[in-house]
């Protein structure tokens, strides 16, 4: 049988699946050089890291960066600091479990757990995915509505036209994809390294907000703004695509094939997910540049920031740039929400679907709600489902990551690649602090809709 036929082996810790492999249709497509420099077969592997990096750049997470900026300044920059550090972890760990077992998270979590419980898994990853992909329609139609004028109801019809456009990418080949993920997030950070220029924010003051200060956690707005920041950060299903797409990769079935494997997907990822440090990072130092330093405390939404970038820097193109990119990640999202949405339905059910009625399923369910609101409520609904998106990733979000560093620390299952003593204390760590941070945020969101 070839690679993409391959049913998955039984390994010591696993129950025999049978399972096909993850994405056949792309499953060791891409040829890795046995030759050659180092930095060639890195090239090799790179690629993966940048499509799970979207998920880190959504517009969800610009509402938090835009309020924390806005209200206090550079400070809140240790928080995107940190939570990105934790991010770089876990996407680590996500790539290894692929590489080392063959196995997604989702095709992971149905062969260990029992049926009812990885039923129970996929439900709420499902939800997750549908509130991602809400997210990504909202900041879309919010993006159209600034550059180009048509309601916001109209926005959200608009962006159910990008299935024709992800079905027509598919076709083209996995590294096509890869190719306008990176040129989307270029033209992403483009947008911001200018309006950065213009705004002219303090350097001391930037280098000074990415060390963690105590304020934070003594003032408790700020704590709920840097809880918000760090919940929305990590996206669960971003776990459960990268575990797949690194088995893109033509890698040897070796132990020191799969070895290379790791490091160059780790390098892959980390330097990846560096870009979407820098972006909402950007956010936030443009918030605290511009909105904080005229007095501007309260800013929280796209369309306010698109608004008052261009009197408050002098000139119109820098809110031309801010509305371009939440459309660049919006399409972005588009492409990675369809694989992650494929790979959670085959990897816990066992069952394929086609491409465009897999996109059409989820993109509806995220339509649909948008519509609704946006009829009857106008922006101020939008906005309040985009906080409702991030509510439900949070839920979802530990109940990917504790079955991840499971998984990953387990000798059984990992062999001689099983996390080490300090690696399974660090990734544990992170897995308590997420849950916990979590858990207070939902509190606090539950608390205040409560008043």
């Amino acid at each position: 049988m070839n690679d993409n036929s391959t049913p998955l082996a039984a390994g010591r810790g696993w129950r025999q699946t049978g399972n096909q492999p993850s994405l056949p249709e792309v499953h060791r497509s891409l040829r890795i050089p046995k030759s050659g420099s180092w930095f060639r077969k890195f090239l090799a592997f790179a690629g993966p890291g940048y499509l799970v990096a979207v998920g880190y750049m959504d517009p969800g997470n610009w509402a938090t960066d835009l309020a924390g900026g806005s209200m206090f300044g550079y400070t809140p920059l240790s928080v995107i600091l940190l939570s990105n550090l934790m991010a770089m972890l876990l996407q680590a760990l996500a790539g290894k479990l692929g590489i080392v077992t063959g196995r997604d998270l989702a095709q992971a979590c149905r062969d260990h757990y029992s049926k009812p419980v990885a039923m129970g898994l996929w439900v709420l990853c499902e939800l997750a995915i549908a509130a991602c992909d809400l997210a990504e329609v909202i900041g879309s139609a919010i993006a159209l509505n600034l550059l180009f004028g048509p309601p916001l109801i109209y926005g959200v019809l608009i962006t159910a036209v990008d299935v024709l456009v992800v079905l027509l990418l598919q076709n083209k080949g996995f590294r096509f994809i890869e190719a306008l993920v990176i040129t989307l997030i270029g033209t992403i950070g483009i947008c911001f390294l200018i309006d950065i220029i213009w705004a002219k924010p303090e350097i001391g003051g930037v280098l000074k907000g990415f060390v963690p200060s105590a304020e934070i956690i003594k003032n408790p707005e700020m704590l709920y703004i840097a809880i918000g920041i760090l919940g929305a950060t990590v996206m669960p299903h971003n776990l459960y695509l990268h575990s797949s797409i690194v088995q893109t990769r033509q890698y040897e079935q070796t132990a020191l094939g799969k070895r290379q494997a790791i490091k160059y997907a780790t390098w892959d990822s980390s330097i990846a997910l560096f870009f979407a440090l820098f972006i909402n990072a950007a956010i936030l130092i443009i918030a605290s540049a511009t909105f904080h330093r005229a007095g501007y405390t309260e800013v929280a939404e796209i369309g306010d920031a698109y608004h008052l970038l261009a009197p408050l820097l002098g000139t119109t193109a820098a809110s031309i740039l801010f509305g371009v990119a939440p459309l660049a990640s919006g399409q972005n999202s588009t492409l990675t929400g369809t694989l992650a949405g494929q790979i959670v339905m085959e990897g816990f059910l066992n069952i394929r679907l086609p491409g465009w009625s897999r996109r059409l399923i989820t993109r509806l369910i995220a339509i649909v709600p948008a519509v609704i609101v946006t009829a009857i409520y106008g922006e101020s609904g939008t906005a309040q489902l985009l906080i409702l998106s991030q509510v439900i990733l949070s839920l979802q979000l530990s109940f990917a990551v504790v079955p991840l560093v499971k998984f990953t620390s387990d000798k059984k299952k990992m062999g001689e690649f099983a996390n080490p003593l300090w690696l399974k204390i660090t990734a544990w760590t992170v897995a308590a602090v997420i849950a916990l941070l979590n858990i207070y945020l939902l509190i606090q969101t539950f608390l205040g809709w409560l008043k």
